[in-house]
C-alpha cells in the first residue's frame, strides 16, 4: 500500500516489483518507474488524441495545459484527471518558459512532471504525453474549456478588464475558429510567403483544370467521369465511357493541360494569388475574423470596439486534442 501511494501503480504491479526487488523498497520504486519508461518507449508511436485540457489564472498570468492519452476510458479516470490538474498547479506556480521546462518542474512528491507522466504510463499501459503547454501574461485573462469533451481550450489576454460576456465570446472565438495570429500585421513573413506560394500553385491548378474541362466538354466527355485515372478505368468498365473516349480524354488532359500551364499569364496568376492571401488573412487572423458570437456580420475588432474602444486582445493560446 505504501508503494502504491508513492507511485500510483496498481496493486499487482507493486507486488511484482517488491518480489523482483527482494523486498528492497527503493529498488521496487525504481523498477516501477523503469517500467513506465519501458511502456512509454514501446508505445512511442501511438497517438494521444484523447485526454484533458485545463487552465489556471493567477495575478495576470495564465497557463493552458493538455495531457494526452490513447483512450477516453483512461482520460476519464480520477487518477488521470488529478494528474492533469496537478500539472496545471505546478505550471502556474513555476510559470516555466516552455513545455520542456515544465517537464523538468518538481511535483509535490519531489519527482519531476516528466517522471510522474512516466509512472502513470506504466500504471495504465497507455502512452501519455504532455501535448501542449502555453502561457499568457496580460492585465485581464479569460479561460474557456469546452465542457462537453474537455479536449478543447483557449486563453485570451486583454489590455484591460472588459465585460465578461465579451471576454468569454473572444475565448470561444479562439477555440472554435483557431486563428493563426492576432492580426495580419502579426503574421510572419515566412507564413505570408508560404501562403502566397500555396495560393499561386492552387491558382495555376484551377486555371489549367478549367481549360481542360472546357476541352473535354467540347469533345462531349463529362469531366467528372475522367477526373482521375481510377475514374477513367472504372467508368469505362461501367460503360459510361467508350474505350475511344477514354483514350481521347487522356490525350486532352495531357496536351491541353501542358499547353495551358505553359501559357498562363504570370501577372494574372499573381493577382489572383494575392487575393487568396488577403482572404486567408481575413479568415485566419483574430482581429479580422467574423465574430461568431454576434447576430450581425461584424469583425472581432469591431465587436470589441462596440463594447470598449480602448480594449484589445494582446495575446491568446489555444489547444485541441482533436485537431
Amino acid at each position: 500500500m505504501k508503494l502504491r501511494k508513492m507511485t500510483s501503480a496498481g496493486m499487482m504491479d507493486c507486488k511484482k516489483a517488491l518480489i523482483e526487488a527482494d523486498g528492497d523498497f527503493q529498488k521496487a520504486v525504481d523498477i516501477i518507474r523503469e517500467k513506465g519508461k519501458l511502456v512509454a518507449a514501446k508505445r512511442a508511436d501511438r497517438e494521444t488524441s484523447e485526454g484533458a485540457v485545463t487552465s489556471r489564472i493567477e495575478n495576470g498570468r495564465a497557463v493552458l495545459v493538455a495531457l494526452g492519452c490513447e483512450t477516453d476510458f483512461v482520460a476519464r479516470t480520477e487518477g488521470f484527471q488529478s494528474l492533469v490538474e496537478a500539472i496545471a498547479d505546478i505550471a502556474i506556480k513555476n510559470f516555466p518558459a516552455d513545455a520542456e521546462a515544465l517537464k523538468a518542474c518538481l511535483m509535490e512528491d519531489g519527482e519531476t512532471v516528466e517522471k510522474e507522466i512516466e509512472v502513470f504510463t506504466g500504471k495504465t499501459g497507455e502512452k501519455l504525453s504532455l501535448v501542449y503547454y502555453g502561457k499568457v501574461e496580460a492585465p485581464y485573462i479569460y479561460s474557456y474549456i469546452h465542457k462537453l469533451t474537455g479536449k478543447l481550450g483557449a486563453l485570451v489576454g486583454l489590455n484591460k478588464v472588459v465585460d465578461e460576456g465579451l471576454a468569454k465570446g473572444l475565448a470561444m472565438q479562439v477555440a472554435s475558429m483557431n486563428p493563426v495570429a492576432l492580426s495580419p500585421a502579426e503574421c510572419s513573413q515566412e507564413m505570408l510567403d508560404k501562403e502566397f506560394k500555396v495560393a499561386v500553385e492552387k491558382t495555376k491548378e484551377e486555371l489549367v483544370q478549367k481549360a481542360v474541362n472546357a476541352a473535354l466538354d467540347k469533345a462531349g466527355i463529362n469531366p467528372a467521369h475522367v477526373d482521375s485515372e481510377a475514374h477513367i478505368e472504372s467508368n469505362t468498365a461501367k460503360g459510361w465511357l467508350t474505350p475511344e473516349q477514354a483514350v481521347q480524354a487522356r490525350e486532352i488532359i495531357k496536351t491541353v493541360g501542358e499547353q495551358k500551364a505553359a501559357s498562363l499569364p504570370a501577372q494574372m496568376v499573381e493577382n489572383i494569388a494575392k487575393g487568396r492571401v488577403q482572404k486567408f488573412l481575413k479568415e485566419s487572423t483574430l482581429s479580422e475574423q467574423d465574430y461568431q458570437m454576434s447576430d450581425e456580420k461584424v469583425s472581432v475588432k469591431d465587436a470589441i470596439a462596440k463594447v470598449d474602444k480602448e480594449a484589445k486582445v494582446v495575446d491568446f493560446k489555444r489547444v485541441s486534442l482533436s485537431d
